[in-house]
Formats: C-alpha cells, sequence, structure tokens
C-alpha cells in the first residue's frame, strides 16, 4: 500500500520538483512556475494528480476503488484523486506521479530529461 511519505519521496524525485503547503496540504510543484503536478488531501489517503478531463471518466469506470473526482471542485479541471490503498505498489504510484509531472512540466525542462520526457500511455 502507498502512503504519503511515498508520495512525498517519489514526487520530489522528479526534475524540478518542490513541496508548498497551499490550502492546508501538501502540494508538489514544478521550480520556476511552480505549476503543480500532485498534492496530498489533508488526510494522508488520497493524492490528486493531473489527467487530462477527456480521460478521466475511462480511468474512473475501470477502476472506481482507485480513481475519482471530488465532485464540486475537480468538475471543472484536468485534475484526478486516487486512493493511495488501492495502488498495487511503488511502481504504480511512480507511474501515476512520472505522468502528472510531464503534463506539468515545461517543453525545457522534458527537453533537459528525455529519459522520462517520453509519454507511455
Amino acid at each position: 500500500m502507498a502512503t504519503a511519505d511515498d508520495v512525498r519521496r517519489l514526487a520530489l524525485s522528479l526534475p524540478g520538483a518542490m513541496e508548498k503547503l497551499a490550502w492546508g496540504m501538501p502540494t508538489f510543484r514544478l521550480d520556476g512556475g511552480g505549476k503543480i503536478f500532485a498534492s496530498l488531501d489533508d488526510d494522508d489517503k488520497v493524492m490528486g494528480v493531473k489527467c487530462p478531463k477527456e480521460d478521466r471518466e475511462e480511468l474512473i469506470a475501470s477502476e472506481p476503488e482507485k480513481f475519482f473526482i471530488r465532485a464540486g471542485h475537480d468538475d471543472n479541471y484536468a485534475w484526478l484523486r486516487v486512493r493511495l490503498a488501492a495502488l498495487e505498489g511503488e511502481e504504480e504510484l511512480y507511474a501515476i506521479l512520472l505522468d502528472s509531472w510531464r503534463q506539468a512540466a515545461p517543453r525545457k525542462l522534458l527537453d533537459a530529461h528525455p529519459e522520462l520526457a517520453e509519454r507511455t500511455g
């Protein structure tokens, strides 16, 4: 089972990542522009990540125990919630964080890290 400590460690291992408290919760952002690519809810059991709105419905339908949106809050944003207890291990957690990081990273950062820049899904 993934924990908030795992999220923090893996998120901060990504290039340009920094942690900043916002809305009373830890957020993980890209240094320089401050774009958020992940956050932890105040109960440390749920992580928020970037996800194209057109992909959310399929993810939620295929694994509703893992993925959801917070109605009234995430509706208009490219954001998805992930229940940490439902993740199958650190590899899956890292893949989700990396995908979110890729969506937030500016081209210059992606170009500086070609080994991470290629989207795999």
